[in-house]
């Protein structure tokens, strides 16, 4: 199985049937699957992978068919924007590295950070940042969840005015319950936006306290608890990035578009599936794919990128 890819994130399955793809110019995911000797599901979950790293573009018409993007320009693309991944790795790597070895030899310093181990007390400290929290609270979220998905504390915050933020990972949206749960908030003043890739939990308050979990493995979870310092700068600048590049769930103003079509094509560009956004929004398959339908015609797109794209340049999300 071919590899070369691998390092700028395509899983070797995947990178097959992108050559494949280039070997037939234009392919649907049965003829591939008959090419590498496996099912058509997995070919398709394959190309929506690749769809996603923009290797693949699919053609329009009911079959689901793709053509290749010209890998010059494709590869190079992924390339710059692995790089770009690794820079921000990189820039924090010092400050990365002191919390490590002062975690391992168990001196971390009071002032600066303190580590908390396990799911409770891990709980307790996210309790605590938002109680204290005078002006705003800053998330990165994504799945696991140390002990429950919602956030009641977030409620109680909003009301006496502060602002939330929150960047949320589409495995998020996946969990039942979860956008529902959002959806609410946003309800009540959260301003919530959707990025794919999202790799860390984090929480900073009034970017003087930051908690952190060191893994996503909960069990015998160690979080680190982070107070005012250049390690607290550099997680902010990060999640002022993820920010940035993040869509909003919420609706912009004078928005032509009805809440729940605005909200399928935010979802659909931040990389969840039709089944995973039909069951958030208790539809089925087919009705999602009927609004799916009509949002196309709206928009004059052929296809979800294409529609995702013109909703972003129109503002809609």
């Amino acid at each position: 199985m071919t590899n070369e890819l691998t390092a700028a994130g395509i899983d070797p399955f995947d990178e097959s049937v992108y050559r494949a793809v280039l070997t037939r110019r234009t392919a649907a995911p049965t003829e591939l699957a008959a090419d590498l000797g496996c099912s058509p599901l997995r070919v398709a979950r394959a190309l929506d992978r690749l769809h996603d790293h923009g290797l693949v573009g699919r053609l329009a018409g009911v079959r689901r068919r793709y053509a290749a993007i010209e890998p010059g320009a494709a590869v190079e693309s992924l390339v710059r924007t692995r790089t770009a991944e690794l820079d921000r790795v990189r820039s924090a790597a010092g400050e990365l590295s002191r919390l490590f070895t002062a975690a391992q030899a168990g001196t971390a310093g009071e002032d600066e950070v303190e580590i908390a181990t396990g799911r409770e007390a891990l709980g307790r400290w996210f309790v605590r940042l938002q109680q204290e929290a005078r002006e705003d609270v800053m998330t990165l979220d994504r799945p696991p969840y140390a002990l429950t998905t919602s956030n009641p504390v977030e409620s109680n915050a909003l009301g006496r005015g502060v602002r939330y933020r929150a960047v949320y990972a589409p495995e998020a949206l996946e969990w039942p319950g979860v956008l529902e749960d959002i959806r609410g908030l946003v309800n009540r003043g959260e301003q919530a936006r959707v990025m794919p890739g999202l790799r860390i939990k984090l929480a900073i308050a009034d970017r003087r306290l930051a908690l952190m979990p060191l893994s996503l493995d909960l069990d015998g979870v160690r979080a680190a608890v982070i107070r005012p310092s250049s390690l607290l700068d550099a997680l902010t600048d990060y999640w002022e990035l993820c920010w940035k590049q993040a869509l909003p769930l919420d609706a912009p103003a004078q928005d032509p578009l009805g809440e729940e079509d605005r909200l399928v094509l935010t979802l659909l560009v931040s990389g969840l599936k039709d089944e995973a956004i039909a069951r958030q929004l208790g539809w089925s398959v087919r009705t999602m794919r009927r609004r799916m339908s009509r949002l196309h015609d709206l928009l004059g797109a052929v296809n979800r990128f294409q529609a995702g794209v013109v909703a972003a340049r129109r503002g809609w999300i």
